[in-house]
């Protein structure tokens, strides 16, 4: 009975050492970083899993712009949200800025992308912009990559990324 008593106590003090340390675990995948504009909603900038990153969906806007990071390069709207300047080409480069900032804050950099999915909201007038400044950018590392065309993004962006990289 006295083994019995032991064993059992034994488990229940794994079983918290256990469960302390993946809550642990769960705190220290989550990454965020003020370098990065602040996502627009509750998640985080990336997460690791294993020797992976996934990054979250990434926009060109402006981290440091204003106290929503609403800042969009090349964008200029009036009252009513009708383009007074529109330049894809500088939120291409934004996007690509921020992601690098990203893998970079998390542990990783440009040349360990494996994948990118592209949310392009006019795929008609983006793409041949997009897959122009997407060779500047990737000539070395090529990663596998989808393009989608969608009707909306939750801001006035006309281009998102998400990502996975790995972990050296």
């Amino acid at each position: 009975m006295s083994c019995f008593i032991v064993m059992a106590l034994y488990f229940i003090r794994l079983f918290y050492i256990c469960s302390l340390i993946i809550k642990q675990m769960k705190k220290e995948d989550k990454i965020s970083t003020n370098k990065a504009p602040k996502p627009v909603g509750l998640y985080p900038h990336a997460r690791k899993a294993g020797n992976l990153l996934f990054l979250s969906g990434v926009g060109p806007r402006v981290a440091g712009s204003d106290n929503t990071d609403s800042k969009v390069p090349g964008l200029s709207l009036d009252k009513n949200g009708n383009f007074l300047e529109f330049n894809f080409d500088a939120q291409c480069r934004s996007v690509f800025e921020n992601v690098k900032v990203i893998l970079e804050e998390s542990g990783s950099n440009w040349n360990n992308l494996i994948d990118v999915t592209v949310f392009l909201v006019n795929m008609k007038r983006d793409f041949h912009v997009y897959n122009k400044i997407y060779a500047e950018y990737f000539g070395e590392n090529q990663p596998c990559r989808t393009t989608v065309e969608i009707n909306s993004l939750p801001t006035p962006i006309a281009i998102e990324l998400k990502c996975i990289a790995t972990i050296n």
